[in-house]
């Protein structure tokens, strides 16, 4: 008889994942682990201590406690950079000049990362850190564990920003005084235009030359890249920025697909919102909202509430709490008595809203975004089409991808970034937001009906790309198996 086997089936891969403490940032990175562990890897996220807070309570406790997700806090003292101790998340800013001086302290959470690493019983199978976290490289690198870098916008804008960089866009951009020339992005398979102030790029101000001469070292000595979007989406940009880099894409979205937030919607603050969508028509109402870290002033909130008003369509608006608190009371009056006067088709909803359960609900028929990616890509997923408004950053090249290459957006105009925390400036005003809404809302126009088709079509080739067999999924089961079996060469 022969001698049974003592050989023991491979342990499952430990992927520890390590994003930038924003909760832009943050969602998709805790999507991705869940959606590692729900394939049976070991995952787990590192963040600050108030963030990790934050991500067990609002952000869908629920949800997370379904699936075995291990939440590491990771010691942070934002006093170094001389900031107030409970400034542990981008989303706390509360200037423009905090940023560099948050993202420059957070590089002291490479000691505590290591000391986490090292402790563990086996060796992480791979560290998967955010494009802005090169705290998290260096420890990888140090200790020789494989990496991978997350890039939180489409691949359309990672390809724009990466042949910026190695073509010298960057360099010539700047020593031009030419503030509205426009430059042709080399190295794209359609044509991409930027001016001075779109130029793509999360580190083009003045001061953090450092912080992105770090970030592109730390992507070029990775082990590859996993990009939250799918193949039926983005094909040719990924095809392309796979060549560039000389190394594996691996995508993996829509990633909020895997995190359905049904408990949000059931909870008791969010009842109201399910109930107001419940008694309105299919397809009726524009939802709006512009993310987690951007912030309007009175000014603009005022302005994007008579937009609504005149547009005469049914809307849903979440407003923040912090721009609230920032207003003063004759804003506040001014809300209370917009609130009124369009109860009969319009709910303002003040602080946090769950946003992809909205955009599922069969009401939702128009999103009126910011175009930052976890925001553009969930409206594409849900079949949601949109009107575009981009104030910084990759936004300007997820509006390009939208309207110019996808056909899923209508534009409102703006040409120029703006700062990210209390603008002063004001490019759009109500006339904009009404005309923006009643172009992506009109239900007899060609154009509109040509985009809802689009945007529906690509929600479904999304829903498939996460199901069993589709291209995201596979992507899944090849990256929890090239870990498990023999690591990445």
């Amino acid at each position: 008889m022969a001698a049974e086997s003592t050989a023991q089936a491979p342990a499952p891969p430990h992927f520890v994942l390590a994003p930038l403490a924003a909760h832009g940032h943050v969602i998709p990175m805790v999507d991705l682990a869940g959606l590692l562990a729900a394939h049976g890897a070991r995952a787990s996220l590192v963040t600050t201590p108030l963030n990790a807070t934050w991500l067990r309570g609002v952000a869908g406790k629920a949800a997370r406690e379904r699936l075995p997700l291990e939440i590491v806090e990771l010691p942070f003292s934002p006093a170094v950079a001389g900031l107030p101790p409970d400034y542990q998340s981008a989303d706390k800013l509360s200037e423009n000049e905090q940023f560099t001086p948050f993202v420059k302290a957070m590089r002291g959470l490479d000691a505590p990362f290591e000391v986490y690493v090292s402790a563990l019983e086996r060796r992480p199978s791979c560290i998967i850190f955010d494009w802005c976290n090169t705290w998290a490289a260096r420890v990888a690198r140090s200790l020789g564990i494989p990496r991978l870098f997350f890039h939180g916008p489409s691949c359309f804008y990672s390809l724009c920003d990466f042949n910026a960089v190695v073509h010298g866009l960057y360099e010539q951009i700047v020593a031009d005084d030419e503030q509205d020339m426009n430059y042709v992005v080399p190295g794209m398979p359609v044509r991409v235009t930027v001016t001075k102030g779109t130029v793509p790029g999360f580190y083009n101000a003045p001061g953090c030359e450092a912080l992105r001469d770090e970030a592109i070292e730390a992507m070029l000595a990775a082990d590859g890249v996993v990009v939250n979007t799918f193949l039926d989406l983005e094909a040719q940009f990924v095809a392309f920025y796979e060549a560039a880099l000389g190394k594996p894409v691996w995508t993996l979205g829509p990633l909020c697909l895997h995190n359905r937030d049904d408990e949000a919607m059931a909870s008791t603050d969010q009842r109201a919102i399910t109930a107001w969508l419940d008694k309105q028509a299919t397809g009726s109402v524009v939802y709006v909202g512009f993310g987690s870290v951007l912030r309007k002033l009175p000014k603009h909130l005022f302005e994007v509430g008579h937009g609504l008003e005149d547009s005469g369509k049914p809307f849903l608006w979440v407003v923040k709490e912090s721009e609230l608190a920032s207003s003063r009371p004759e804003m506040q009056e001014w809300l209370e008595e917009f609130m009124s006067r369009t109860a009969t088709r319009g709910l303002v909803v003040r602080g946090w809203a769950p946003q992809v359960a909205i955009l599922s609900h069969r009401a939702v028929g128009g999103f009126l975004t910011h175009c930052g990616w976890n925001s553009l890509l969930e409206a594409i997923a849900h079949g949601v089409p949109v009107a575009t408004w981009p104030h910084f950053s990759d936004q300007f090249a997820n509006e390009q991808l939208a309207v110019d290459v996808l056909g899923v957006g209508v534009p409102i105009g703006v040409t120029a970034p703006v700062s990210v925390l209390n603008d002063e400036s004001m490019t759009v005003d109500r006339g904009d937001v009404a005309r923006a809404v009643s172009a992506l809302m009109d239900g007899g126009g060609e154009e509109a009906g040509e985009r809802r088709r689009k945007a529906k079509e690509y929600g479904e080739k999304a829903r498939r790309a996460m199901a069993k067999g589709g291209s995201s999924y596979e992507n899944v089961m090849r990256l929890i198996a090239r870990f498990t079996q023999t690591g990445l060469e």
